[in-house]
């Protein structure tokens, strides 16, 4: 059964559209029954990693990097992860590419030209763990979510918005 009202989804859709046409986001769809919703869109990601240049090799090793950083794992705090997620995209990910050449920074956002990046947004992105979440947008930069939108009627309190 659809909970969402017709003005929600009228709203919705206008502001999609405002990403679309005014910022030049690109519309990834409607992924309410989309499987395996993630923060790092990893296609996406490898898309753009390669139009810059990097080999496969290269990928692999900064997926696995970006992964390992925003994934709760032991004793890692939600806050510690999302420092280190957030130094990776600050400041890049150092990466070896062989055992005989130096270190490189490859950089996940492009923070010298920022229309280089891709931009894009996905509505209804349900996303499975402890609690299912579906945020009503998701802005995403190069594959990797940035951005939350959540709409609320102006009818509805803060409380209720939030839960």
């Amino acid at each position: 059964m659809n909970t969402i009202g017709q003005k929600e989804i009228h709203t919705q859709k206008n502001v999609i559209a405002f990403f679309e046409q005014e910022l030049g986001y690109n519309y990834l769809g409607d992924w309410h029954h989309r499987q395996d919703n993630n923060n790092i869109e990893e296609a996406q990601l490898t898309d753009w990693l390669k139009r810059q240049g990097h080999s496969d090799q290269i990928i692999s090793r900064v997926l696995f990097k970006l992964n390992n950083a925003a994934t709760l794992a032991g004793s890692q705090t939600l806050y510690g992860a999302n420092r280190e997620v957030y130094d990776l995209l600050r400041y890049g990910i150092k990466v070896q590419p062989s055992a005989s050449e130096q270190n490189i920074t490859v950089w996940l956002i492009d923070w010298e030209n920022p229309l280089n990046n891709d931009f894009s947004i996905a509505e209804e992105v349900t996303v499975y763990g402890n609690n299912i979440k579906r945020p009503d947008i998701v802005l995403y930069v190069n594959g990797i979510a940035l951005g939350v939108l959540e709409l609320k009627r102006s009818t509805v309190s803060i409380a209720e918005g939030i839960r």
